[in-house]
């Protein structure tokens, strides 16, 4: 397995408020942590990075080989725990830092499972070779997908919803925040793929698994973020992939 990340400033944003941290665990596991500041001058680009930074070190530090994906689960849940509340005392301690939190999406990939942990509307997709199919593995925390799960919305209509940019849950906001878990089979011969919306409202999600099916292995960050900013780049992306070492470096591969 490898894993890799990419951060693009967009368009049109003065500064990059996105953060990302890939690494090993060890020779069977691997990690990927992707996050969307928010709260623009006033520390967005801090939450973010404090976040990444906080979680990649409580799973580098706390992960073992022998851990069940519950071990996994209750490492994740920690790390979460620990980012929150350092991005929370740092804005406590700094008036000008009133207000900033991050969105939070995190894999781990153990052997053939995966365990993803999500705060806010940073995403997960499972891309499975087989069937050339994709599959979002988290649910936004948002005020549109609030709406479209109590049916006041369809999701064509949230695409361009004037408070999609919305969300209900953040790091660093209050005191305790609560994180989404999920675990799951890695899709055999496929990939995992997180990002953040600045990729998600300007790609669709057919356009995302075209691009990352019909590009070599080290082009589909490049690429996905490419054709973002085609789309107008409206915001920052992020884009972290892992991937089979095996899979071919070659289109349709």
């Amino acid at each position: 397995m490898r894993v890799y990340g990419r951060t693009d400033i967009g368009r049109v944003r003065q500064s990059n408020q996105d953060a990302f941290v890939c690494g090993t665990l060890s020779d069977t596991a691997l990690f990927a942590v992707v996050c969307d500041g928010m709260g623009g001058a006033n520390g967005g680009n801090i939450a973010s990075a404090i976040a990444a930074k906080v979680t990649a070190e409580r799973l580098v530090e706390n992960y073992r080989d022998t851990m069940t994906m519950e071990s996994v689960h209750n490492i994740l849940e920690s790390a979460v725990s620990a980012a929150n509340a350092e991005i929370y005392d740092t804005a406590l301690a700094d008036p000008t830092l009133h207000g900033m939190g991050t969105t939070m999406v995190v894999a781990v990939v153990c052997g053939d499972q995966v365990c993803v942990a999500h705060v806010g509307d940073s995403r997960a997709y499972s891309l499975t070779r087989k069937e050339r199919r994709i599959e979002q593995v988290t649910t936004d925390h948002s005020v549109v997908q609030e709406m479209i799960e109590g049916g006041k919305l369809t999701p064509a209509q949230a695409k361009n919803h004037p408070r999609k940019h919305f969300i209900t849950r953040a790091l660093g906001v209050e005191e305790t925040v609560e994180c989404d878990f999920t675990v799951f089979p890695y899709p055999e011969n496929g990939m995992l793929l997180l990002c953040t919306d600045g990729l998600t409202n300007m790609v669709d999600t057919d356009e995302i698994n075209i691009i990352a099916y019909s590009s070599g292995k080290d082009e589909i960050a490049d690429r996905l973020i490419a054709a973002a900013n085609m789309s107008g780049g409206s915001d920052n992306i992020t884009v972290a992939v892992i991937l089979p070492d095996t899979r071919k470096d070659g289109r349709n591969g």
